[in-house]
């Protein structure tokens, strides 16, 4: 049993914390009385393979999420058009909010990028939302192989992280049309002269492992801009590392009964694999490139984040951490 003395120094860490921990009750209950706009059927759409997303998950978690992140696109257009009286000019169109959303390979960010892109076009302030991933940065395949990073895919250092920039910049710097490769997961590399386009959005949620990478130190000494420099708001989707190691090798399995036995798929070696052929091989790759991009590049960033989603080991959220204000 613990002491009083042990519960206050608990309680008076939580207070110098620069972080507000809310328990995943206390967390739903900021959101009781809003109305959930996503149907059983989008919420269907949305959730990615191996992820245990429900209606509660979506009531409970995402939406008083969408409602804060509601609150600070509005905050910032308030912040906007004072800025603008304040230097006596004109009152151009905001640029769009920006959204980075980082965490682990198979931790869920993908699905939860996807269910705040829907909720969030919910909110009649904002309805349109862009949702980019930062897989169709990577360098293309061939480049991957002939600089020797291949079997470093997802590291920092795999991903043409100028263009990204570029990317970033322009979309806040205003610019009526910004266009962002596209990835397939299917042939594992870049699409080829495919783009998406992003047309003035009122939200970009920019998804990836390493977004919120801090800036690098160039040859000179100098310290560059990072694309988490542009962000106005950041998630880090986040869980114990046993965990994540453990839902990635079950998608490893369930990829090679379903997308791996597709002829086109880069991966149609495995499809034939025994479950325990399977599970050796998901182990090696987990060990040998996943886990350490995790401990190394992905995890030291989560204290960058303006708010953490710490899931439990059967993928619902446990609880929320927040930075003060």
């Amino acid at each position: 049993m613990s002491s009083p003395a042990g519960s206050e120094s608990r309680e008076q860490a939580r207070e110098t914390s620069p972080y507000i921990e809310l328990a995943r009750d206390a967390w739903a209950a900021l959101a009781e009385n809003t109305h959930q706009p996503l149907s059983p059927e989008e919420i269907d759409r949305v959730r990615g393979l191996g992820d245990e997303l429900d209606l509660d998950e979506v009531q409970q978690v995402y939406l008083p999420l969408s409602r804060l992140l509601s609150m600070y696109v509005e905050a910032a257009g308030k912040l906007h058009r004072s800025q603008q009286e304040f230097l006596a000019r004109p009152t151009p169109p905001r640029t769009p909010f920006v959204i980075g959303l980082a965490g682990s390979v198979a931790v869920g960010k993908s699905t939860t990028a996807r269910v705040l892109q829907q909720m969030l076009a919910h909110w009649p302030e904002h309805p349109s939302v862009a949702l980019v991933t930062t897989d169709g940065f990577l360098m293309p395949n061939a480049e991957l192989q002939r600089r020797g990073l291949l079997l470093r895919k997802g590291f920092p250092e795999s991903y043409d992280r100028k263009a990204l920039l570029r990317f970033v910049v322009d979309i806040k710097s205003g610019k009526d049309e910004v266009e962002a490769p596209i990835y397939s997961h299917l042939t594992y590399d870049v699409v080829p002269d495919e783009k998406i386009v992003i047309r003035r959005p009122d939200i970009v949620i920019i998804e990836g492992l390493n977004v919120l990478q801090p800036a690098r130190v160039r040859d000179d000494g100098r310290t560059g801009l990072a694309v988490s420099d542009f962000f106005d708001f950041s998630v880090f989707v986040d869980a114990a590392t046993t965990d994540i190691r453990h839902w990635y090798i079950q998608r490893f399995q369930r990829l090679r009964e379903t997308a791996f036995r597709d002829p086109a798929s880069y991966f149609t070696r495995y499809a034939s694999l025994t479950e325990y052929e399977a599970v050796a091989e998901a182990t090696r790759i987990w060990e040998t490139i996943n886990g350490p991009n995790l401990v190394q590049n992905v995890l030291p960033t989560r204290s960058r984040a303006t708010l953490v989603l710490r899931k439990d080991g059967d993928h619902s959220v446990r609880y929320v951490r927040l930075r003060k204000l």
